[in-house]
């Protein structure tokens, strides 16, 4: 499994999710597991726009992480997610792009992936640099299996950046093409459900 922390999110119940990270946390065998499993309780904190929480746990996961790449990848990703939920993008995106250069270089790949498509987001405003950071990650996507998850989610953000401009047509190829993504996934039924929404918006926003 690409990610092997995936399995415990369900981002309809953070309730739940909390619950089961708590549980991990006391199965890991190390300082670094710990880390890594503190980031996401971190997520956690920060879905619930709680900041302040979210940067306490970030910092107790970098008191743990020591040498541990993952780990690293991590903070900065959620340490970013927390700076753009909260209001500040541009200081998200230094955050994402570390994160994307450190998880290529230690052969996370999911992880990089991840966060090519959170600079991608952090750009959103600048369709150019938005363009750039998801032809990044759908060519890392093809080069490495293990990124290939978010081809789904860099084109799907794309086109609604397109349809929110009103250029629907374009937005419409792009939801296709996610779609089109979603369906070699049969395991995800609820991302292709989502995907198919789109197609369907977008047809009918062009009548």
């Amino acid at each position: 499994m690409a990610d092997p922390l995936r399995p415990l999110w369900d981002f309809d119940d953070l309730d739940a999710t909390e619950a089961r990270f708590r549980s991990q946390l006391d199965k890991e065998a190390d300082d670094a597991g710990r880390a890594v499993v503190l980031t996401q309780l971190a997520r956690v904190a920060g879905l619930r726009d709680d900041f302040a929480a979210c940067e306490r746990l970030l910092e107790e996961s970098e008191g743990l992480a020591g040498s541990s790449e993952v780990a690293k990848v991590r903070i900065d990703l959620e340490r970013g997610r927390k700076l753009r939920s909260s209001g500040d993008p541009a200081g998200a995106l230094p955050l994402f792009e570390a994160a994307f250069t450190r998880a290529r270089h230690s052969g996370e790949h999911y992880l990089a992936g991840d966060a090519a498509h959170m600079c991608a987001l952090a750009v959103s405003d600048d369709r150019a640099a938005m363009e750039e950071w998801t032809e990044r990650g759908l060519d890392l996507g093809q080069r490495e299996a293990a990124a290939a998850y978010w081809a789904g989610p860099l084109l799907n953000n794309l086109g609604w950046a397109y349809f929110d401009a009103g250029e629907h047509q374009r937005a419409l190829e792009l939801f296709e093409q996610a779609l089109e993504v979603r369906k070699a996934d049969p395991g995800n039924p609820a991302a292709i459900a989502f995907a198919e929404e789109a197609v369907q918006t977008a047809r009918e926003a062009l009548g």
